[in-house]
């Protein structure tokens, strides 16, 4: 049975942009970087197709 490839081009994007909003919340408020983290990672399991 074949699978439909599916892209992940929206997640990478998520992904970077998450990435990116973390780093900044480690520069400016190293104290609430977390909050940023379901986000950063959720995006990096769609981005690979894990879910």
């Amino acid at each position: 049975m074949a699978t439909k490839a599916k892209s992940t081009k929206k997640y990478w994007g998520m992904f970077l942009i998450s990435l990116v909003a973390t780093i900044a919340f480690l520069i400016i408020l190293p104290e609430w970087f977390w909050v940023t983290l379901p986000f950063l990672f959720t995006s990096l399991v769609y981005a690979f197709d894990w879910a």
